[in-house]
């Protein structure tokens, strides 16, 4: 079990301010109870929630409502909801695709409380695919010895859920602000939170820089696979709420384990930005990997061959890739035939044969690509980061479920069940604290110590060296080579702001890139520091994986100077988020 969260008194301490984007000052500001920053599963359902609570909630989202992550997935729901299956063998695969870091009071919590999450989800309107006899028909994925993932559309949760969810949104009237990038947390005198900054881009009811004051704000803003070249991430996941959470004195973990999914359709070598995912669940349903000679070369590398965990298969077809010179491999469904493909994996099909391939004629080419933060910010089993007042679900978030490597379609319903644990708690401080009748009063924004801005152009740049890096295959030498080029573009910026005040002009594209560059160097970091090969961590210089040195988390947090401060915890154990004012000296 994890410790309590300790809560501090800083009144007799000092503070001191933390780094904020060059933004204007707000001109424009709401009240509310909550804010939740972030539209996908873990959002929305955090917004229901608090709203059905009777709290004041408003959703802040970067783009429209259904257009996060969310929407995207695929695959499923993970959960222990078909006959004979049960949370204890749910949380032995979760464990295993963990690789010795899953905290697992909180995979307890995940499996335990996830088959009721899903059914309120289906109560709230989301419609999943049944089998002939009237129930839910449940697929198999990597990593799962059983056949438990929901899903819907064939191969279109995401969506489905994404849809039933943004309806019910407009059903209740909850208040969304929509086309708004988040900014900084803004917090009160005592150090706790206190609402956030945003930019609103277009016209609207609200446009320009703003503010939402209130005494908690959930992060559900997903996670950050632009800061790769290729993804399955949409355009909007530039790590905006672990940059924020950075910059506020929060700490980050895990944030080196980022999983690339074996099987994204492969569009060129020079293809970037978001990529076309070829779902795990094509494989759970018996498609094979094959090199260019048609020999399946995930056969006899695992037991579960091409539904081994997922960084398993992708580090099998990246060495089969590397041995054979070859920019990618196959992914072989054609004994599927056309019934099964349009029936099951409609969109995939469609994705397939508008790039020119016909997967029902001819094997699909797959590489890995950037596909899912199994770090982030640091939480409790409550969603509560070491910031008081600021939670976090979802993708952006490091609740301890995942470890160094996410089991399949546990995504969606860690963000389920999270979200529904925040609003627990903050309902629980409404009747402790009184939260619904207090209003924060934000301190302004100091001017200084800013964080500086990157050119719009650093986001190519960025995504190139990460690329390069701190990919699917790292080493000390390449991790040490982006570090010093992510160095230099951090020092240029930071030069010119401290020596003559000049920085790139605010603007989305700005600070995107200053967030892509915030999140970047975390993880290059903490890459550096763990010399082992672990999950989806894959060091070519230390290819085994130690449990005696790195059997644990890396945490880190960023200093007022915009310097970070790393450390190595003791055991596998989460250390409890004691809830550090975080601007105390």
């Amino acid at each position: 079990m994890r410790p309590p969260v300790a809560h501090h008194h800083p009144q007799t301490r000092a503070l001191r301010a933390h780094p904020r984007l060059h933004a204007p000052a707000p001109g424009w500001s709401i009240d509310a109870d909550v804010v939740v920053v972030g539209s996908g599963v873990a959002g929305l359902t955090a917004a229901l929630r608090c709203e059905a609570a009777g709290l004041r909630t408003v959703v802040v989202t970067k783009a429209r409502l259904d257009d996060g992550s969310t929407r995207w997935a695929q695959g499923g729901i993970a959960a222990a909801l078909g006959e004979g299956d049960t949370p204890e063998q749910h949380l032995d695969d979760t464990l295993v695709a963990g690789a010795g870091l899953c905290d697992e009071e909180a995979v307890r919590i995940l499996v335990t409380e996830g088959p009721d999450a899903v059914r309120r989800l289906i109560e709230t309107g989301a419609h999943f695919d049944e089998s002939s006899e009237g129930g839910l028909e449940l697929a198999r994925e990597g990593g799962h010895h059983r056949r438990r993932i929901a899903h819907a559309g064939g191969d279109a949760t995401g969506a489905e859920v994404s849809r039933a969810l943004v309806e019910a949104v407009h059903a209740r009237g909850l208040r969304t602000i929509e086309n708004a990038l988040v900014l900084d947390l803004l917090t009160d005198a005592e150090g706790r939170t206190a609402g956030v900054s945003l930019h609103v881009m277009g016209e609207g009811q609200h446009d320009g820089v703003g503010a939402v004051h209130a005494p908690a704000v959930v992060l559900a803003t997903g996670g950050m696979g632009q800061v790769f070249s290729a993804t399955t991430n949409p355009s909007v996941s530039t790590g905006d709420g672990v940059a924020l959470a950075l910059r506020a004195g929060a700490e980050v973990s895990d944030l080196e384990f980022v999983q690339f999914h074996p099987t994204v359709l492969f569009l060129g070598a020079d293809a970037e930005g978001q990529q076309p995912l070829v779902s795990e669940a094509v494989r759970g349903e018996g498609a094979h990997l094959i090199d260019a000679a048609g020999v399946r070369f995930m056969v006899g590398q695992h037991e579960l061959a091409e539904l081994a965990p997922r960084d398993i298969v992708a580090k099998g077809i990246t060495r089969r890739m590397l041995e054979q010179d070859a920019e990618h491999m196959f992914l072989d469904a054609r004994h599927f035939g056309a019934d099964m493909w349009e029936h099951r994996f409609p969109t995939i099909l469609a994705a397939c044969r508008s790039h020119g391939i016909d997967p029902v004629t001819e094997p699909v080419p797959v590489a890995p690509a950037a596909h899912y933060a199994s770090g982030g910010v640091r939480t409790d089993s409550r969603g509560r980061t070491t910031v008081p007042g600021l939670y976090a679900c979802g993708e952006v978030a490091c609740t301890g479920v995942h470890g160094a490597n996410r089991l399949a379609s546990n995504s969606l319903l860690e963000g389920l069940v999270y979200a529904e644990r925040i609003v627990a708690d903050i309902t629980g401080n409404q009747a402790e604290n009184a939260l619904h009748a207090r209003v924060p009063e934000p301190v302004p924004h100091p001017e200084k110590p800013a964080h500086p801005l990157l050119a719009p152009e650093a986001r190519f740049a960025i995504q190139r060296i990460m690329t390069e890096g701190a990919g699917v295959l790292r080493s000390a030498e390449s991790l040490a080579r982006a570090a010093a080029q992510l160095q230099q573009l951090h020092t240029d910026a930071r030069d010119a702001l401290d020596e003559n005040g000049k920085t790139a002009e605010p603007g989305v594209d700005t600070w995107e890139a200053t967030n892509l560059l915030c999140v970047a160097r975390v993880l290059v970091t903490a890459a550096a520091r763990r010399a082992e090969t672990r999950g989806c961590h894959w060091r070519e210089d230390h290819a085994d994986r130690d449990d005696t040195a790195w059997r644990r988390h890396i945490v880190v947090r960023l200093n007022p100077d915009r310097t970070l401060a790393v450390d190595t915890t003791d055991t596998a154990d989460f250390p409890p988020t004691r809830q550090h004012r975080p601007q105390e000296q």
